[in-house]
């Protein structure tokens, strides 16, 4: 089964939904920090989530509650670089318990994790999209409600394709 992601949908069957992806639109990713979602052919590694906001998650995926001290370290220095960590760290990293509701679902996709070369880009997820639809750091974004519907549909084989078409 197959998740397709261009810059405007994500499809999954019959199941279709409006997502963005990172500012400089989907291509050949270069390094850390430079806006574009990564072409290609993911797996997605678990579910992270905020259990106080969201009650039930239908999925077969592995999912992992956020707590206030979790973290995905995305400092090229750190040999925790793309990988989820304990705060506090004296690398840089994104805080994962957020006030915005971004985080609320994250679905962690495999991208530069085996193996891990440094700086060529971390925490490659999807989640939920701001309120304006505003693009991306790099990661695909969708609306609360598509993610969850979605989030039902997923099998543990559940490849995801990443194209550069419109």
């Amino acid at each position: 089964m197959h998740i397709l992601i261009n810059q405007k949908y994500l499809t999954y069957n019959n199941y279709k939904a409006k997502c963005v992806v990172g500012k400089r639109g989907i291509g050949n990713k270069r390094k850390e920090g430079d806006l574009i979602t990564p072409m290609g052919r993911y797996k997605i590694k678990f579910i992270l989530y905020r259990k106080d906001r969201i009650k039930k998650i239908q999925s077969k995926i592995k999912k992992i509650s956020i707590s206030k001290n979790m973290g995905w370290c995305d400092d090229p220095k750190s040999k925790n670089y793309n990988k989820l960590i304990k705060l506090p760290s004296e690398y840089n990293y994104e805080k994962l318990y957020k006030k915005e509701n971004i985080y609320d679902i994250i679905l962690v996709l495999n991208y530069n994790m085996k193996p891990v070369i440094k700086n060529k880009g971390s925490a490659i997820f999807i989640h939920v999209a701001k309120r304006n639809f505003k693009k991306t750091e790099g990661c695909i974004a969708l609306s609360k409600s598509s993610l969850l519907k979605f989030l039902g549909l997923l099998k543990k084989n559940t490849v995801v394709r990443i194209v550069s078409q419109k």
